[in-house]
């Protein structure tokens, strides 16, 4: 292994000890703060005003956001992006001004701290293995979207490996339209980048773009299916003018 390569290693161990201990720190203060106000308002925006700049600050990140002023915030909606890493995750806590929730893999809630606190902000978790269960928890999401959260949505199901935007599934639209609620199509740039599939946890500074495009009016497609792909056409279209 070349000096370059072992400084990189020695670098992003120390990245990943940093990156636990945060998120803990920060989960743990999280809760207790819901506690004591019983509201997942300020646990959430400590989420994007605090843990989520620290961890884009560890890995050597600058955030760029574009679009924002085009949504009007004061409204649920339901924000369709793509996906290329789990950073994506703090690029969004940090570009929508908002509280957010996500709906989230089933595997998740098993994570350490990380399920519980999902599980405590409302978050909903995804359950392919049951059709029953799988109509449960999409009838969560709408429920939370009709009373006013915005909810976040990696439709591919997964993350990207090349940067193509993967084909969207449909079951998030399907909330969007039966909670009467706009969906704002994102793209992220650069998060791939940033934090890579590649090794355990390969970490190298860069620029994340994230671009906000025009919330789309569900009401206009009344077809889930024409819906995930006009906000699949749309995501792509900012991804290639970031």
């Amino acid at each position: 292994m070349s000096i370059s390569r072992m400084a990189w290693a020695v670098l992003n161990a120390l990245q990943l000890v940093f990156t636990l201990l945060w998120t803990a720190g920060w989960i743990c203060l999280a809760l207790l703060v819901l506690l004591v106000t019983r509201s997942r308002r300020l646990p959430l925006r400590m989420a994007a005003r605090c843990w989520a700049p620290g961890l884009l600050r560890g890995s050597g990140a600058r955030l760029v956001v574009r679009g924002a002023e085009q949504v009007d915030w004061s409204r649920p909606h339901v924000v369709v992006a793509n996906h290329q890493s789990m950073i994506d995750i703090c690029a969004l806590f940090r570009a929508v001004p908002v509280p957010l929730q996500f709906l989230l893999k089933q595997e998740l809630a098993r994570v350490p701290f990380v399920g519980r606190y999902a599980r405590a902000m409302g978050m909903i978790f995804v359950e392919r293995s049951s059709a029953r269960e799988a109509a449960r928890r999409t009838r969560e999401a709408t429920d939370l979207v009709a009373a006013g959260a915005t909810l976040c949505v990696f439709p591919e199901g997964t993350r990207s490996r090349d940067g193509e935007v993967q084909a969207f599934k449909s079951g998030a639209f399907q909330i969007a339209l039966d909670a009467g609620a706009e969906v704002v199509p994102i793209a992220i740039h650069g998060s791939g980048k940033v934090l890579s599939l590649q090794g355990l946890f390969h970490v190298r500074p860069g620029t994340i773009v994230v671009n906000i495009g025009r919330p789309i009016s569900a009401a206009e497609l009344a077809d889930r299916q024409a819906l995930a792909q006009r906000a699949r056409e749309d995501v792509i279209a900012l991804l290639r003018a970031a």
